[in-house]
């Protein structure tokens, strides 16, 4: 008889033990996400970096099985299948969206304002953050930014510019819908390629010259074999920010703990991607030069007179669209703010020193 008791007490457990697991493995959600980033481009190995991380910190709750940008459909697809559900999340470059709303505009970049520290600043401390989950929310998205890189290379190709005076009549590869209104203004002409394209655009004359990324992205993307001139600083992008799209109905379907797992990844994600790509920045610039290709510097006139631009195009914008507005005049009012600081600590200040913003009253009047 006490054999039977025990036989049956250890079947229970056994019993409880396998209904454990069981439950475990329901537990674990199974996410698919994609990119907007091929593997042969760099910004890949930000979405790389912080799935690895959401699959080493919340493994037994969620896995993350991630696939590079157009294994699965177009990256300009990702938005619409996130949003529907098709796939559970999706890195990107917010700005690809602006067509659909022009605040996902400066939530990408900016034309001559925030450098990278400020994005983080901004994002961290200063309302950034839930005005990326009110924009992306309206989308039926949750959404994580997880990378602040600083200011572009500039512009690469065969022809020199070495002043704004040089971008007249030019065809330049550009992204961005404000960046492309302040190049108007500037003389030339914007063309829309996809960063896979800019390489046979520059080879093939179809582009006087391009923009895609940081030196390291573009020095591994090739530039250096189809480009002479660099014209340097990267005005058109002063600091770009990526992250995560994340359908919301996926997103709710997560404990509080695993959200929050995913949210710490993605603050480790954008500590270490700017430390990685000023690296690689550094590397590469030496790369450029080893080459051959001539570095030219746009003058302290000439980046007085892209701010002034930009800050019309800024405030113009806010009047087309409520939520560009607000998003504007967030950034302003940190900007603002922030000064009380950054100046009297200026030169071992994080943020640009700069006394020429956009008109925050004028924004206001917007709203």
């Amino acid at each position: 008889m006490k054999k039977m008791t025990k036989f049956a007490l250890t079947g229970l457990a056994a019993g409880v033990a396998f209904a454990a697991l069981t439950t475990t493995a329901q537990a674990q959600e199974q996410w698919t996400m994609t990119s907007t980033w091929p593997d042969n481009l760099d910004l890949i190995k930000i979405d790389q970096h912080w799935a690895e991380l959401v699959n080493q910190l919340a493994g037994d709750e969620l896995q993350i099985n991630f696939r590079a940008g157009g294994t699965l459909m177009p990256g300009t697809e990702v938005f619409d299948a996130t949003e529907t559900g098709s796939i559970e999340a999706a890195g990107d470059w917010p700005g690809y969206w602006a067509g659909t709303n022009p605040a996902f505009s400066p939530l990408a970049t900016t034309t001559s304002l925030f450098n990278a520290v400020d994005y983080i600043n901004w994002i961290q401390q200063w309302g950034g953050r839930e005005l990326y989950e009110e924009i992306y929310g309206q989308y039926d998205m949750m959404y994580l930014p997880y990378a602040a890189l600083n200011n572009e290379s500039g512009f690469m190709g065969r022809t020199p510019i070495e002043s704004l005076a040089d971008l007249e009549g030019k065809r330049l590869r550009l992204s961005g819908r404000d960046q492309g209104r302040v190049l108007e203004e500037l003389g030339g002409s914007q063309v829309t390629l996809a960063g896979g394209e800019v390489y046979q655009a520059i080879e093939r004359g179809v582009i006087d010259a391009g923009e895609f990324s940081t030196p390291g992205v573009d020095y591994n993307a090739g530039f250096a074999e189809v480009a002479d001139y660099w014209a340097t600083p990267g005005w058109h992008q002063s600091a770009s920010v990526f992250g995560v799209m994340i359908n919301m109905d996926a997103w709710n379907a997560l404990s509080e703990e695993t959200q929050q797992k995913l949210r710490i990844a993605a603050d480790a994600t954008m500590a270490w991607s700017l430390a990685w790509s000023e690296r690689e920045s550094t590397d590469a610039t030496q790369k450029f030069i080893d080459a051959g290709i001539t570095i030219n510097q746009f003058s302290e006139e000439d980046l007085e007179r892209i701010q002034q631009i930009t800050n019309e195009v800024i405030v113009r914008g806010a009047c087309e669209n409520t939520d560009h507005a607000k998003v504007y005049h967030s950034m302003v009012s940190y900007l603002e703010d922030y000064a009380k600081w950054r100046d009297i600590s200026a030169p071992f200040n994080m943020s640009r020193t700069m006394d020429n913003l956009p008109s925050l009253e004028e924004i206001e009047a917007c709203l």
